[in-house]
Parts: structure tokens; sequence; C-alpha cells
């Protein structure tokens, strides 16, 4: 089922933490090669999440994690202002209605419904948040996923060629695309909808995370 815990919540799921920072240390570092910090024993972790940003996991029956990704309102530090805004004429990309989505992560074996449930996870956030859009920086393999999801974001801009090739993007938010992803990820609206309500309610969602 998806979960939805802001970063100063996880501790009281050890487990999906636990699993959840070794799949990205396995993905990010062993499989795709990134440049990113491992600690000791095994686990990937930025700046990012140490300033408290919600996780939205896909959690398997044995309390483990399938697949995850990381919000953060860009009112604040984010990933794409801080490091990518080249990408996009080095103008900033800040407001209440936009947030950052970043550490797409899927767990060795997982199945491809899981990617769509995540994505599904994010639709609801920007639907019950009442944002707009999405922003990310993503590269060339993901393009063959999004592409697969039925749900692409518009580019802001891009450097690089081949596997090489980097964008910043915007993905927006809508009822069209909630419901072609629950299509695919075979995620029945109610189960989605209950989901989300368990963790945020029908009020004061945002007070939940701040």
């Amino acid at each position: 089922m998806l979960r939805y815990i802001p970063a100063n919540q996880m501790n009281l799921h050890p487990k999906l933490r636990d699993t959840m920072f070794r799949d990205r240390a396995d993905q990010f570092k062993t499989r795709l090669g990134w440049e990113v910090s491992v600690d000791t024993i095994g686990m990937e972790r930025d700046e990012y999440d140490a300033m408290n940003p919600l996780y939205v996991i896909w959690e398997q029956e044995d309390g483990s994690h399938g697949g995850s990704m990381r919000f953060m309102p860009t009112t604040g530090r984010t990933m794409v202002n801080d490091h990518f805004s080249y990408l996009n004429g080095d103008r900033l990309i800040q407001s209440d209605d936009i947030w950052e989505c970043t550490r797409f992560c899927i767990a060795r074996g997982m199945s491809s419904k899981i990617s769509s449930a995540l994505m599904l996870g994010g639709a609801e956030i920007g639907i019950g948040f009442g944002l707009s859009h999405s922003v990310g920086v993503f590269d060339d393999r993901m393009v063959r996923i999004y592409a697969r999801l039925g749900w692409g974001p518009t580019i802001l801009g891009a450097e690089g060629e081949g596997r090489g090739r980097i964008s910043v993007g915007l993905w927006e938010f809508s009822d069209e695309v909630r419901n072609r992803l629950l299509l695919k990820s075979g995620v029945s609206s109610e189960a989605s909808s209950l989901w989300f309500r368990r963790a945020f309610g029908e009020q004061d969602r945002l007070a939940k995370i701040a």
C-alpha cells in the first residue's frame, strides 16, 4: 500500500526507513553509478533528507520498502534551484503551487505497477494539497518510464546527449492524470483515497507535515 510519511516521523517506521535508504543506495550508487553519499551501513541520504521532506512510499506486505519518492515545497530549498537552475536559464522555480519531486526509487525485483502506484501517490498529493504542478530533474532513462505511465512532463530545459542527457520538467496535476494512473497501477480509487485520508485526514493536511 501507499504510505505518506514526513521525514520527522520515519523513526516510527524503522523497517520501512532502513530498507528505503538501502534501496536508494542500491539504485543510485550501485546500479546507476551516481556520485551519492552512502554511509557505513549502506544507506543513501543527502542534505534534503534533513529538511523534513514528505516521502511517498510503497510498503510491501512485510513492512519493507518497495519504492519511494520525495516531495518538498519549492518555497524552501530544493535540489532543482540549488544545483540545476542552469537547466532553466538560471531562473528559480518558487511557488506555493509547485512542489519538487526527487529520489524516485524502485527496489530490485518490483513489478512495473509499483512505478505507476508511486506516480499515483504523487497525483494524490497534488490534488489533495491543491497544487498545480510538481517539478523535477530527470535523466534520459526516465523518459521511457514516463511515456509508459502516460504522464510526461513539460520540459523547461535540458543539457547533454544520449544517456547523459538531463532535463528539468513540470508535471501538471489533474483528475484525468489520477484516473489514468489508477488504471496503470491496478489500485482502486477507493483504496487510493483511503490511504491518503489515513495520512492526512480531510483537513489541515499541510499542518501535519510542517
